[in-house]
């Protein structure tokens, strides 16, 4: 018989937090929300909250030391993951594994393992832990090419270079952006790619894997601006993509929620990255495009509570809303037009503070699912609109 009041240590507490905890709290469970700073997102509705650097280890072995957590659910890649195997051998279990924490927080490590492990189709790539080796990469994999920190998070520190004169803006601009204390870049060829999805994929304890349907997403300076579901996939491509995040969820191990995004080629599927938990993209199931949305699934997969099946609902988009500089007392308008419209919906995060481009909340927008999907997220996008961050 399962317990099932567990204690969860919640590491990151944005909104992505915020949403899983509300699914947690609804079935009972009790939440500890850490972050950086005071007031996240996700500590407005815990039981409790610590705010400590989650890169300081020993800050980090107190807090686990003093809540003695059944789970521990990783929401940002800036921890010191390392210490998840100790963690482990404690009998706390780490979501969705700590070898699925470490990887993911290092695009080095996911990359290799997908690539040189798994055999599965990537865009060529290549290392760099200094401007002169970034030179020599980027005339290895050519121009145009993609640079990204090894950690970082929301697209951080990630640029295109497509001249010579970009390269060390590119490595000035990663290192800036870089979270944790590995100085080290990844050069990715440029995919020539009709359009991205994420595949949210849930493994389980004892039962089968399961996948949402595809969801599409568009990026701008790294980070999704909107999102939709389901995605336009071929058949034989949304094969392929489930094979893949099949695999590398499997090597990863443990049980919880995904998100695997992929290039959409005219050559076939590339895999992109992976997060070992809900995923930004995913938002849009907060529609209610599914009968469960991405939080309520990494919870019950993580509890262990069978899901029967993921039936998709209706065609959703989510458009963000983003803050145009810096507040410490961000006030919004425009929310009674959105609470008009119909088949709309909104949230906000609840962040205390704002600066340039911060997703501070989102407009979600839904119809039936004959409806074509690009009037959906076209509603959404005009919706966004409606809504200003007062600074």
């Amino acid at each position: 018989m399962t317990k099932l009041q567990m204690k969860i240590l919640l590491l990151g507490s944005g909104e992505l937090g915020k949403e899983f905890t509300i699914a947690a709290q609804r079935i009972g469970q009790t939440i500890i929300a850490v972050d950086s700073y005071e007031n996240a997102p996700a500590m407005q509705v815990a039981h409790g909250f610590e705010v400590i650097n989650m890169l300081d280890g020993e800050a980090l072995d107190r807090i686990v030391a003093k809540h003695k957590p059944d789970f521990i659910v990783p929401e940002i890649e800036a921890i010191r993951t390392e210490r998840f195997y100790d963690y482990e051998k404690q009998g706390i279990t780490v979501v969705p594994s700590a070898k699925a924490a470490n990887y993911t927080m290092n695009r080095k490590a996911i990359r290799d393992l997908a690539a040189k492990e798994l055999g599965l189709k990537t865009a060529k790539y290549q290392y760099a832990t200094s401007a002169e080796e970034l030179q020599k990469a980027v005339q290895e994999v050519g121009m145009p090419c993609v640079v990204k920190p090894l950690m970082s998070s929301s697209g951080k520190g990630q640029s295109t270079i497509k001249t010579q004169d970009d390269i060390l803006k590119a490595w000035d601009y990663a290192v800036a952006g870089s979270r944790g204390d590995v100085i080290e870049v990844i050069v990715e060829a440029f995919v020539n790619f009709h359009s991205e999805i994420t595949l949210l994929t849930i493994t389980q304890n004892n039962n089968p894997t399961l996948f949402c349907a595809p969801i599409g997403h568009r990026q701008e300076r790294g980070d999704y601006q909107e999102s939709w579901q389901p995605a336009r996939v071929s058949d034989k491509d949304l094969y392929e993509a489930q094979d893949m995040a099949e695999k590398i969820t499997e090597a990863l191990g443990g049980a919880g929620l995904f998100g695997v995004e992929f290039f959409l080629t005219n050559e076939g599927v590339y895999f992109s990255e992976l997060s070992p938990r809900p995923h930004d993209t995913g938002m849009v199931t907060l529609a209610g495009t599914q009968n469960f949305n991405e939080f309520e699934l990494h919870l019950r997969a993580i509890l262990s509570l069978p899901i029967f099946e993921i039936t998709l609902e209706k065609a959703g988009a989510s458009a963000v809303i983003l803050a145009t500089g810096d507040s410490n007392s961000p006030t919004y308008t425009g929310i009674e037009k959105v609470a008009a419209l119909p088949k709309t919906d909104f949230r906000i995060f609840g962040k205390p503070t704002s600066r340039p481009y911060r997703r501070m909340g989102v407009v979600l927008s839904n119809d039936i699912l004959e409806t074509s999907i690009e009037e959906v997220v076209e509603r959404a996008k005009k919706t966004a609109q409606l809504i200003t961050v007062n600074l």
